[in-house]
């Protein structure tokens, strides 16, 4: 993807801002993040005109459309993540009542969720939900010592999503969880794209070797990949305890990208099991360049995760060349088919550990899936943004009858 930061936008704001509404943007990244991201720059180039609404984080990017940050403190068992309070910033609502909208989009039920609201109700538009993540699982987590806030949150989420005038999943398999949270209204199916869809302009083999040389990764180690928040939801101790299975076996590298508040933990636990020669911890990677060299150095990208709904990372490994080691049943499993365009396995690290071994004595295999996963998960920003662009023309339309 382009950097967002050197578009040029001169479109006119009079004529009606679309409003992307999310709880987290850049310098923060996540799937999530990296989803509203890509619609305002692809949104910006088919001469549309953007407005970002979302907490203020200290460090601030400069961009070319409007990024309107209300009140924020840090979340101490999530950083870098902030919550926002816009009750406690004077300024947001007048901004947002005098700010001339045309539609509404929020990725996020919380803070910036209750925004929109408050800006459709005052403005009479349209308000598009977008149910990126399973919310009661994070909620269980952030308040495991207070649980029976989650139920109030909960209720909160649902009277968000009942305030839209639609909603829009990720993938059809989505829908399970919308339902079991009480939603009972229409939903569309509005997949996610990938901005590493059209960055290997030659042969995809020939730039996997040399990112394989560039990122140290010897020809005899099958290369082991995760992207992601280093939480436990997402099945990162599956990951641990298939590379101690692994160790003495067949000559691997891993690399985990990203942070949480698992990551600390998982570092003593690799230097305590003697891996630390063969387990890299990266941190967050946001240069997409260097990101898109670790996705192509690797054979095969880990997820063991019943946590996610639609991730990006999975699409974005298989533009890269790789395919995703999913969980038989998981959300994100939906769209793969074991063998043909990916891996399906139970959630045992013996069988993630067997899995691996077969497939270090057989790269053709590896090739042969990865050829797959390419030709069907990947699918541009710019291709995924056209139909939302269209979809927001025929909402607008309607709403006006």
């Amino acid at each position: 993807m382009a950097d967002p930061r050197t578009l040029l936008n001169g479109n006119d704001p009079a004529e009606g801002l679309y409003g992307i509404f999310n709880d987290s943007f850049p310098p923060i990244l996540d799937g999530v993040t990296l989803t509203v991201q890509n619609y305002v720059y692809w949104l910006s180039q088919k001469g549309m005109t953007p407005c970002v609404v979302t907490p203020w984080n200290p460090q601030q990017l400069q961009y070319p459309y409007e990024v309107m940050r209300y009140f924020s403190l840090p979340i101490w068992n999530r950083k870098p993540y902030r919550y926002g309070y816009p009750k406690l910033d004077p300024f947001i609502w007048k901004r947002l009542r005098n700010t001339n909208f045309k539609l509404l989009h929020s990725h996020c039920p919380f803070s910036s969720g209750r925004l929109a609201v408050y800006v459709k109700k005052k403005q009479n538009l349209p308000l598009i939900g977008t149910f990126h993540s399973k919310y009661r699982q994070d909620l269980e987590h952030s308040f495991r010592n207070a649980p029976w806030c989650v139920p109030i949150i909960m209720k909160r989420i649902l009277d968000f999503f009942n305030a839209c005038d639609e909603v829009w999943i990720p993938q059809a398999y989505v829908e399970d969880t919308v339902r079991e949270y009480g939603y009972k209204g229409k939903l569309s199916v509005v997949e996610n794209g990938n901005d590493f869809a059209t960055m290997v302009k030659g042969d995809l083999f020939d730039y996997k070797k040399k990112a394989r040389v560039s990122t140290g990764i010897a020809d005899d180690e099958i290369a082991l990949l995760f992207v992601g928040q280093h939480i436990k939801e997402k099945g990162v101790d599956t990951i641990l305890d298939t590379l101690e299975l692994l160790d003495g076996k067949i000559k691997f590298r891993m690399n985990f990208i990203g942070n949480g508040y698992a990551y600390e933990e998982m570092k003593r636990r690799v230097a305590s099991k003697r891996l630390s020669d063969r387990v890299t911890f990266h941190g967050v990677i946001n240069e997409r360049e260097d990101l898109a060299r670790y996705y192509a150095a690797s054979d095969l990208f880990l997820f063991p995760s019943f946590y996610d709904n639609a991730p990006l990372v999975v699409r974005e490994a298989a533009a890269m060349g790789t395919p995703s080691v999913l969980l038989e049943g998981s959300t994100a499993a939906e769209v793969v088919s074991d063998r043909k365009n990916g891996f399906l396995v139970k959630k045992t690290s013996e069988e993630f550990c067997s899995l691996i071994a077969k497939l270090a004595d057989d790269k053709d295999d590896l090739r042969r899936v990865a050829a797959g996963a390419r030709e069907t998960l990947v699918r541009s920003w710019e291709d995924v943004v056209e139909e939302v662009s269209d979809r927001y023309d025929v909402i607008i339309r309607n709403y006006k009858k």
